[in-house]
């Protein structure tokens, strides 16, 4: 090639993404145990999902949902995914949690591994659990709940600002908390 003078094109390399190795991990104790009653605060389980608005801008939604309960008790929306989104989302429920009983379930985010989250399940004795690495259905019912808002009521609209996306959200929570028919209320009727 080089007595031709030819030149192979050779792709320019890009940056590879180097996952991090997080701080603090724990144990899957829920391990997928959804099919069980749970009593309200007993099985805690939290995300952040992403959602769009404008042209280009982003925000977050952190929530925490009480599987026993079926309801969202606590939320936080910011233009940042960070670890105050989450620290800002678990203050609303320290009044809440119960000392040794309580299992909070994350996925393995860098804001669940962090040392603030770890000294917040410290500091109120929680039974902390992590889904295993790559694998949503470990936290399937958060992610229904962030996937059913992004269904019935995100897709459904164009925001152009934060504080319309933001106040949306405050609705879609309400309505899943306390007008939203399921399963649940039908056996409650029946019995």
């Amino acid at each position: 090639m080089k007595l031709m003078g030819l030149k192979a094109v050779i792709r320019q390399k890009r940056y590879q993404y180097r996952p991090s190795t997080p701080q603090h991990v724990a144990k899957n104790v829920l391990n997928r145990s959804f099919d069980q009653p749970y009593k309200p605060r007993q099985i805690l389980l939290t995300d952040v999902t992403e959602l769009k608005y404008g042209k280009t801008c982003k925000a977050y939604l952190s929530a925490v949902l009480d599987y026993g309960e079926k309801k969202i008790i606590a939320h936080q929306v910011s233009k940042r995914n960070n670890n105050q989104l989450v620290a800002d989302t678990v203050v609303q429920i320290e009044d809440e949690v119960i000392p040794g009983e309580t299992l909070f379930h994350s996925d393995r985010g860098f804001q669940y591994t962090f040392h603030f989250f770890k000294a917040f399940v410290d500091k109120y004795e929680l039974i902390q659990s992590m889904s295993r690495v790559g694998k949503c259905l470990d936290n399937g019912p958060m992610e229904a709940i962030s996937g059913t808002l992004k269904e019935e009521m995100y897709s459904l609209k164009t925001y152009d600002s934060f504080e319309e996306l933001e106040a949306d959200i405050a609705r879609n929570i309400d309505f899943y908390n306390n007008e939203r028919v399921t399963l649940a209320m039908g056996l409650k009727i029946l019995a």
